[in-house]
């Protein structure tokens, strides 16, 4: 990865997930700052990790210490806080740096109006598998990011999974996808384990039997070198037990409903983007 220093604002579980990433990658600690909210966090990342790491309990200007001399600078806040952050640390940003965000809805020309023009921007969104080393991540580049600087982003995110470049237009519908997608299907979870429990077992025995179907199926899936299709018609025996639960799924009109549920986190994502946070 191009890049001698990484600076990374917030600590949420996002930034923690690509922070642990990097470093498990070969990235050397010392190249890493981290600003934070509270001195406990500040310290727990040095303890844990061997990053140099700033509060903003202690330091007003944490977010800019951080951002001193980094190449990348990841912005790991809230939505709502973002292009406030960036315009804190826009002058202490050098020229040629390129500053990446992973909240949703905030565009590249956004942040682009806040920062000095010799820096890059690219939107990504990551999904929470990040933190066990199995993330979608959707890359969208703005408009006077390099090409070298989008291959810094993809070789950043391929530290904690798999990465798609897409063009910005897109990027709002990924997050409903892969973004959202972690939370719909421990979802599904929650209630096949509810079923399950209303069949007479335990909550134990529940969550091996669903949790270790989800894996077990997901891995067979990743191996197997068949469709989704293909690999449920071949457990659906011709007037089995299955077949006969699958017809239900079917009645309950399940597409629609996934075509619902996305229309609705796109167009949640589109408000944010309007500034509706």
């Amino acid at each position: 990865m191009n890049t001698n220093h990484i600076a990374i604002l917030g600590s949420g579980s996002m930034g923690c997930a690509i922070l642990s990433g990097l470093l498990a990658s070969g990235f050397d600690a010392a190249s890493v700052s981290v600003s934070t909210k509270s001195q406990a966090s500040t310290q727990k990342h040095r303890d844990e990790y061997g990053v140099t790491a700033f509060s903003i309990e202690h330091h007003e200007d944490a977010n800019s210490l951080a951002v001193a001399n980094a190449d990348v600078v990841l912005v790991a806040v809230k939505p709502a806080y973002v292009l406030e952050v960036l315009g804190q640390v826009a002058a202490n940003i050098k020229p040629g740096a390129l500053v990446i965000s992973v909240a949703a809805g905030i565009t590249c020309a956004a942040m682009e109006g806040v920062l000095p023009e010799t820096v890059g921007v690219i939107r990504s969104m990551p999904n929470t598998p990040a933190i066990v080393g199995r993330a979608v991540t959707g890359l969208a580049r703005g408009s006077r990011t390099t090409g070298d600087q989008l291959q810094t982003a993809i070789g950043l995110f391929e530290t904690v999974g798999k990465v798609l470049v897409v063009d910005e237009s897109q990027i709002d519908a990924l997050s409903t996808v892969s973004g959202s997608g972690p939370a719909y299907v421990f979802y599904l979870i929650e209630q096949f384990t509810e079923a399950a429990r209303g069949l007479g077992f335990t909550e134990e025995q529940a969550n091996v039997m669903v949790q270790e179907t989800f894996l077990g199926a997901s891995e067979l899936l990743a191996v197997s070198g068949k469709t989704p299709e293909e690999l449920r018609k071949q457990v659906t025996s011709p007037n089995g037990t299955t077949m006969r639960a699958v017809a239900v799924l079917e009645d309950a009109n399940l597409s629609a409903t996934f075509e619902k549920a996305t229309a609705a986190a796109l167009a949640r994502a589109k408000e944010i983007a309007e500034g509706n946070l």
